[in-house]
């Protein structure tokens, strides 16, 4: 026999709820049987992944409205120079290298960096505009950007035509650092009219000649190469 919790009413076995106030009948044995339901939902939830093309709109119209902006206020506020190339020119950049990653994603590596150089060179054309001279864009500048053009396009090429580890890009980065410091050197030597001759890059290129030998040597023994990546975990 049972009565309500609430008023004290006797109450038949088959009852569900007071028949005089309506409070539920709960058997206290039940409530050991029910399962505890967690108030928090078992499916995982997903963040919606930002779209490339949305990524891309959004850049870009980031970078166009900067560019105008600054434009419109060379133009018609601070006139005195030509100040917003720097940030046109800078923009310029930044889309040219975001291009192949969220517009084009199909352009080849070899035009992507080819792009990439042509303009930071255009940028730094456009800073002769606020120098008195071309003569640094056209003797330094301009060959020192297509040095490392060519020199990337290598390294780009040698990744992709022979096998790619740590050690032979170590491999290539060392001897295509040591081309550039020579050329570095002789293009300023050319510059200033001096006369053509190694000092500071003989260093590096010392330094990148010792690596390049311990580099040799490891990749052409194979148990030194294994105990290597062994040691350095790669």
């Amino acid at each position: 026999m049972s009565y309500c919790v609430n008023c004290g009413v006797e109450l038949e076995p088959s009852l569900t709820e007071c028949p005089l106030c309506n409070t539920p009948v709960i058997n206290p044995k039940e409530l050991y049987q029910t399962k505890k339901l967690s108030p928090y939902p078992k499916a995982r939830g997903q963040v919606d992944v930002v779209k490339r093309k949305d990524l891309a709109i959004l850049t870009c119209t980031v970078l166009t409205a900067t560019s105008l902006s600054c434009l419109l206020l060379n133009l018609f506020v601070f006139s005195k120079s030509p100040w917003s190339l720097f940030i046109i020119g800078a923009c310029l950049v930044l889309f040219v290298l975001v291009f192949p990653a969220m517009i084009y994603t199909k352009l080849p590596i070899y035009i992507s960096l080819l792009f990439d150089g042509v303009a930071v060179g255009f940028y730094l054309y456009m800073i002769t505009f606020n120098t008195a001279s071309e003569r640094w864009f056209v003797g330094l500048a301009l060959p020192i950007v297509a040095l490392a053009t060519i020199l990337v396009e290598i390294f780009a090429l040698l990744l992709r035509s022979f096998p790619v580890s740590f050690l032979t890009t170590a491999l290539y980065f060392f001897a295509e650092t040591a081309f550039f410091c020579i050329g570095l050197e002789l293009l300023i030597d050319h510059y200033l009219d001096a006369p053509l001759k190694l000092v500071w890059s003989a260093i590096v290129l010392t330094v990148c000649s010792v690596i390049e030998v311990v580099l040799l040597t490891v990749l052409s023994r194979r148990r030194l190469r294994d105990a290597v990546r062994r040691r350095l975990h790669f």
